[in-house]
């Protein structure tokens, strides 16, 4: 979510400039870039060590109240993200929201979309493991395969934009495309990468969905997922 469908980074990056600063530290752009796609669990940890004197739950809603309020002034939609999803939504494949931010957040930018775009949202606070671990993307695709039994990580495409979250998209098997906003990702062959989603339709889904080398040729139905998402089509074929 944070990257690929909104641009909250900054808003993340501000919030915590001004805590680490509220408890006499300072907080440089790399030790920012450090937490871009981490779990605010490890965010927190981090942070306590730049000189943040409170427990990690502190830290935690401090961050993503800050964060809520500026989403609720304005929202920082990323180029390209609301007209894929829309094309999903009118073609019917089932998205999920999967993000390392918590309900709170995740909820705003949800209700801000003009339609229900994602059939239900993983978040960090529903996960016992953060990004990079595959987790919440192994747990997107049992929600997905309790209405679809005959779904598996093959069918699913995973849009990400930091390096924790790639990690973890390739780690749970599904096939990921890279979208590198805030932080450079490094080359390499075994996902794909996408300067924007500006201008991406669901046919280049399709393409990566049929890429899949295990799939037969008649194979009748692709899953996506935006990142912080997964998403289920009847007929991506």
């Amino acid at each position: 979510m944070d990257g690929t469908i909104v641009d909250t980074e900054p808003y993340w990056i501000e919030a915590e400039h001004a805590l680490v600063a509220a408890h006499g530290g300072q907080w440089s752009h790399a030790q920012a870039m450090q937490l871009v796609g981490q779990s605010l669990v490890f965010s927190a940890g981090v942070l306590q060590k730049a000189g943040v004197k409170l427990e990690a739950r502190e830290i935690i809603d401090s961050l993503t109240a800050q964060v809520v309020s500026k989403v609720r002034k304005s929202v920082p939609w990323r180029p390209g993200a609301r007209e894929l999803l829309d094309q999903l939504h009118a073609e019917g494949v089932r998205c999920a929201l999967v993000t390392m931010s918590e309900g709170p957040l995740a909820r705003e930018v949800v209700a801000a979309l003009p339609k229900p775009y994602f059939e239900f949202l993983v978040t960090g606070d529903t996960v016992t493991h953060g990004k990079p671990h595959p987790e919440a993307y192994l747990k997107a695709v049992e929600l997905l395969q309790q209405e679809d039994p005959a779904l598996t990580v093959h069918h699913c495409v995973a849009l990400e934009d930091s390096a924790p979250g790639v990690a973890a998209a390739m780690a749970s098997g599904v096939a990921t495309v890279a979208i590198p906003h805030i932080v450079p990702l490094p080359a390499d062959p075994a996902r794909a990468t996408w300067h924007s989603l500006e201008g991406r339709t669901v046919s280049d889904l399709q393409q990566l969905v049929a890429r899949r080398a295990d799939f037969p040729a008649d194979f009748p139905a692709g899953n996506i997922g935006l990142e912080d998402a997964t998403v289920r089509s009847h007929g991506l074929d």
